[in-house]
């Protein structure tokens, strides 16, 4: 416990040339404010140094007070408390998991500035450093908890939130002259973020650094195994050691296409299951010199026509797999791969759970090289196109890259489901099929397609069946929820294309989306070994 005390050494009324009947009653924590102690992390019984009646008048004020200053000194006494960033459980752990981050030691109900800093592995791949900072206010003990703390105006977020310094990062300028090669900050490396704790001014600028600490948030157990899959291009297999039957996931990206999946696949594996990330189209890339080939070019280059059989296959070979129950198989996919997710488990009885994440509730046009618009459709079941719905006024949208316009997918795909209603309900999928739990999340604001009112579709429509849903749908909310809320959300609109949601927003449905996923996945599919 830690105490504090505005105790003096003497206090007694009686007498002004002595304390009590000639008796001196101190105690450590009396001196707290002589010392500059703020609090004392220890409890110690009171001590009585025996003192002679009328001793005390015969010295001058100053040699008394270096004669008790004396007494305590050769005493034992608490350390000085320094500031400290406490990061509970500890300083190392997967992002996502549960952490503490409360700064003890500050001077009481003082402002104070904290930072962070971070370097973050972009869309394209590339490491940027990013960075956020607020001013708070210290509590009267002098500590200053930052899932409660809130923040003091202009800082880089508003309102109590754990995460808010880390959602809230922007890019950082660069430090190196223009057109130099971008020289990264040499304290750091990609998961970790250095927490600083600073003196703030009246004006709230920052002064000297009181307090340094580095935070580690692992996207992947170093201990989890990865090898790419014989048999189904780009893709890759990532599990726990061990033999023991652990359930297993299949995960399936949207149609940003190639590898960008695989990425995903140590981090659930890191959470005990046994992951098959699969790739199954890879359109041509465009990198700052120009087009690109495919990633992994034995794969479909257009999104159309694409067998929904592949996931049995890919389960034929899961269940092959030392350490891999083959009875504990779930489907989980983001934006296309939803879509597909939810029309193979409607009519795969082998998929005991499916997570769709801002999915679909219909199958929609194809489009890709080769591909005239409104002819094909996305998917295909045993060589037979499947009923789609198609786009209106897709070129139009897109010509915003070229005009410098806002690209918003969401508007062709809303016009063309309000132009063709007969084309809805042969192209919905039949949601109410599937046996397994399902859970859906989708927010509003998402302006690739509306994933909040087709999560909400799938839901009502399954409920209607007796069907065990779950569903998370967040007004405010965009298209990319497949975080954990504590990487940055602040350029997820920066660019032309737009996929909606405000920072916070994003930020605070991923966090909880994937605690609760999580949750349901191992719910649904069983324990772990």
């Amino acid at each position: 416990m830690f105490l504090q005390s505005s105790a003096r050494p003497c206090r007694s009324s009686q007498s002004s040339t002595g304390c009590g009947r000639g008796r001196l009653l101190w105690h450590p924590s009396a001196w707290s404010d002589v010392f500059n102690y703020r609090s004392i992390p220890m409890k110690l019984p009171a001590r009585t140094v025996p003192v002679p009646a009328g001793f005390l008048h015969r010295f001058p004020s100053g040699l008394f007070f270096g004669l008790v200053v004396g007494l305590v000194v050769g005493l034992p006494t608490p350390a000085a408390h320094a500031q400290q960033i406490v990061l509970e459980p500890n300083a190392t752990v997967l992002a996502g998991d549960a952490l503490a981050i409360r700064i003890t030691g500050l001077p009481a109900d003082t402002e104070v500035q904290v930072a962070t800093r971070r370097l973050v592995r972009e869309f394209t791949g590339a490491l940027k450093p990013y960075g956020a900072q607020a001013n708070y206010r210290s509590s009267a003990v002098g500590t200053l908890d930052l899932t409660s703390a809130v923040p003091l105006p202009g800082g880089s977020y508003s309102g109590a939130d754990l995460r808010g310094l880390f959602w809230s990062m922007q890019p950082q300028p660069a430090a190196t002259p223009a057109g130099a090669a971008e020289v990264l900050p040499a304290d750091l490396t990609e998961g970790q973020v250095k927490i600083e704790v600073r003196e703030a001014s009246a004006a709230g600028s920052a002064k000297k650094p009181l307090a340094t600490r580095t935070l580690t948030l692992l996207r992947e157990l170093p201990e989890v195994v990865s090898r790419p899959v014989e048999g189904f291009p780009g893709a890759l297999f990532s599990t726990l050691p061990g033999d023991k039957p652990r359930p297993a996931l299949i995960i399936l990206g949207g149609s940003e296409g190639g590898r960008q999946i695989t990425r995903n696949a140590p981090v659930y594996a890191s959470r005990g299951f046994a992951v098959l990330a699969l790739p199954y189209y890879s359109p041509a890339q465009w990198g700052p010199a120009g087009p690109l080939p495919p990633e992994v070019p034995e794969l479909p280059r257009a999104f159309a026509d694409l067998p929904v059989e592949r996931l049995a296959a890919a389960r034929d070979w899961l269940a092959k797999q030392p350490g891999v129950d083959a009875q504990r198989i779930g489907v989980m996919g983001t934006s296309k791969g939803a879509e597909f997710a939810l029309l193979a488990a409607a009519r795969m009885p082998w998929v005991k759970a499916v997570l769709a994440i801002v999915p679909s509730d219909v199958v929609w046009e194809g489009w890709g090289e080769g591909v005239k618009p409104g002819e094909r459709t996305s998917f295909a079941w045993q060589g037979q196109p499947l009923p789609f719905v198609p786009y209106k006024d897709f070129e139009k949208e897109f010509a915003g890259f070229a005009t410098g316009a806002d690209v918003k997918i969401r508007r062709p795909l809303d016009a063309g489901r309000a132009a063709n209603p007969d084309r809805v309900a042969p192209a919905r999928i039949r949601v109410e099929e599937i046996a397994a739990p399902v859970m859906v999340v989708g927010g509003h604001d998402d302006q690739v397609w509306d994933s909040g009112s087709m999560a909400e579709n799938i839901a009502r429509t399954r409920a209607a069946a007796g069907r065990e849903t779950v569903a998370l749908v967040y007004r405010d909310a965009g298209h990319f929820l497949g975080g954990s809320g504590w990487g940055p959300t602040t350029q997820y609109n920066a660019g032309p294309s737009k996929s909606g949601g405000t920072p916070e927003a994003n930020a605070r449905a991923q966090a909880e989306a994937w605690v609760k996923s999580l949750d349901f996945l191992r719910r649904t599919l069983g324990p772990m070994p």
